[in-house]
């Protein structure tokens, strides 16, 4: 079960289980459109994976209790902030390798 973390953990912009701007790497480090296309060029800081969209967990019951009242996001704040230095290295280090390459 996806934990909805919920904010950015490089800018701690909300991102709250609904958000349609949060992304996730395979690990579920959870960053927002904004960061993950102007700061971290599409490369997660903690493992060097991509990212994807993170999937919306519905409001309502519509199937077995399978929703976000039974399942209800994430409280935990993850924080990370990104060093800008540290990072253009590993985007360098990963360049022209997509994320199925890495």
């Amino acid at each position: 079960m996806l934990e909805l973390r919920p904010c950015c953990e490089c800018c701690e912009v909300p991102l709250p289980a609904d958000a349609s701007n949060a992304m996730i790497c395979s690990f579920e480090c959870t960053f927002c459109v904004e960061c993950v296309e102007t700061h971290l060029d599409n490369v997660c800081p903690n493992c060097g994976g991509g990212f994807t969209a993170r999937p919306i967990r519905p409001k309502h019951d519509w199937v077995n209790g399978n929703c976000v009242t039974n399942y209800p996001a994430s409280r935990e704040r993850v924080v990370k902030p990104v060093d800008p230095l540290v990072q253009q290295a590993l985007v360098t280090r990963l360049a022209g390798k997509l994320p199925e390459q890495r």
